[in-house]
């Protein structure tokens, strides 16, 4: 059951490379990190995201997709018009 979630997090994510997000992760004791970036790349086991340079230089961040089911990593998929929209797979 699990392995079949992860494998359509996986599928839907690869439709989603290039995108601009919104990412939202738990940065351990109670902080959250909140970036914008490009899903740059999905992997096997993990997917990559290009972080938006806050001071000039750029940052990769990478996640599992085990952490999107558990919503330890929200994706929120970032609108033409500015608007976000939460990355919510069905499983």
């Amino acid at each position: 059951m699990a392995r079949n979630a992860l494998h359509e997090i996986k599928k839907s994510l690869d439709g989603l490379v290039g995108e601009r997000v919104l990412l939202r992760a738990n940065g351990g004791r109670r902080k959250t990190i909140e970036r914008f970036g490009v899903l740059e790349e999905t992997y096997p086991s993990v997917f990559v995201v290009k972080l938006d340079p806050p001071d000039g230089s750029f940052e990769r961040v990478s996640y599992s997709y085990a952490d999107v089911l558990t919503e330890t990593v929200e994706l929120m998929l970032c609108k033409e018009d500015g608007n976000t929209t939460k990355f919510v797979v069905e499983h």
